[in-house]
């Protein structure tokens, strides 16, 4: 079983997700429990632990710069660009989306008033309320549903963010129990919640399932898993850190969905490419006391302009082209499996092959070290980065990369694509010749 406080954990593939363990700024997209089994030295900075930090320093160092230097990538993030160029960015966005002669926020009012009110608008709910990280806002949220329904249990998938990346926050610090309705590698069915054999108070779905493969239920199973729940008498609350690309999938609009469950989480830093933050949306009473949770929790920061601006940078940039990255999402998984089929490396999976969000899987029978030079080598030595990162799985000799498709990918045709993945295989056959 996979806890929160598991050892394999990390700062997941994506790359945006988890803060970096110490001394390392960690690549946003690395899936946490594969990446987690690195660690760096502890103590004096001498020795073994601390040459591995200066090792994965320097190979992180030339990632970043083959990434830069890549004139095609299937996307592009902020944070991989230098502090100079992510201020120059956000100024020159800002004045489009808020008066910039407004006064600051302190405390939570102005600029994060504001913010509330839009992401409460766009999800259809009474109210929201911002908070400086997902894991505190979910933390909150769940904390009051258990005070609500007087059950402390959670039933939620193994594989959600809070079990592998959280380091066992919930029963930590706020007397939570999780339990899983299933292991497979999907939400649970309507039936696996009806037939689980021990009460629980919330039932929390993770929208899409990330480690999973960014992996989303059909509309009607969705429906019928929030209606198994409240016939147990349980609420729903829905982790939708990426939820602003589901609404395609679903075929519904956001506030559809919100409607579903009794709360939302929402992210604002990773489809949104904001600085960071999050949304806790639902019930305006529920809200009234996650803002005192907050409060408790350190969460009320004096001031948070930056972020919050950013964030509302990534609602009026990113959120109207999602359904755009998310249909050519399905043009780039189809022609990495004909350029596979045809590339002469033994096998290769795209998962899922019709991808559900602009997120999908692709999985290699080769070690994560040897796949990730040819990355990087393909980078440097073409100008084109297909792949950012590769992680160990289970399985030996079998890996796994996340591949995101946003603004940049949208310039990929098919063919562009199937030529990155022969070049790709060439330098993997050559690396493996050497």
């Amino acid at each position: 079983m996979h806890r929160a406080d598991d050892p394999h954990q990390h700062p997941h593939r994506a790359g945006q997700d988890e803060e970096p363990p110490a001394g390392l700024g960690r690549d946003p997209d690395a899936p946490g429990h594969r990446l987690g089994r690195f660690r760096p030295g502890r103590g004096g900075g001498s020795g073994s632990g601390a040459r591995a930090a200066s090792g994965e320093q320097e190979r992180q160092r030339r990632r970043l710069a083959a990434w830069q230097g890549s004139r095609r990538l299937l996307s592009r993030r902020s944070a991989d660009t230098t502090v100079r160029e992510r201020l120059d960015r956000l100024t020159a966005e800002a004045a489009g989306v808020y008066d910039l002669d407004s006064w600051s926020d302190l405390y939570g009012d102005g600029i994060v008033t504001d913010l509330e009110q839009r992401v409460a608008e766009l999800l259809g709910t009474e109210d929201a309320a911002y908070f400086p990280t997902g894991t505190m806002a979910q933390q909150v949220a769940l904390r009051c549903w258990a005070g609500r329904t007087g059950n402390a249990t959670v039933a939620l998938h193994p594989l959600a963010h809070p079990e592998l990346h959280e380091r066992g926050a919930f029963p930590a610090l706020s007397g939570l129990r999780t339990v899983h309705a299933t292991t497979r590698r999907r939400l649970p069915t309507a039936a696996e919640i009806e037939g689980f054999e021990e009460p629980f108070g919330t039932l929390m779905l993770e929208l899409p399932l990330r480690e999973a493969g960014f992996v989303l239920p059909s509309w009607e199973e969705l429906e019928a898993v929030v209606e198994a729940a409240g016939e147990r008498d349980a609420v729903v609350h829905f982790d939708g850190a990426r939820l602003w690309e589901c609404a395609p999938h679903f075929g519904r609009t956001l506030p559809e969905i919100a409607a579903l469950a009794d709360s939302v989480y929402v992210s604002f830093y990773k489809s949104l490419d904001a600085l960071s933050g999050a949304a806790l949306a639902g019930p305006a009473s529920l809200v009234d006391e996650a803002r005192a949770w907050r409060h408790r929790y350190g969460g009320l920061l004096s001031q948070q302009f930056p972020a919050a601006l950013s964030a509302l940078v990534g609602l009026a940039r990113e959120l109207p082209r999602l359904p755009g990255y998310v249909a050519h999402a399905k043009v780039v998984a189809a022609a990495l499996r004909e350029g596979f089929a045809g590339s002469g490396l033994p096998w290769a999976r795209v998962h899922p092959g019709q991808p559900h969000t602009h997120q999908f899987q692709v999985w290699l029978p080769y070690g994560a070290e040897l796949l990730e030079e040819a990355s990087v080598r393909q980078a440097e030595e073409t100008g084109v980065a297909l792949f950012r990162r590769w992680f160990d799985s289970e399985v030996p000799d079998v890996s796994l990369s996340e591949v995101t498709v946003s603004a940049p990918g949208l310039e990929w045709t098919a063919r562009d694509v199937r030529d990155a993945v022969a070049d790709f295989a060439r330098l993997l056959r050559a690396l493996e010749a050497e």
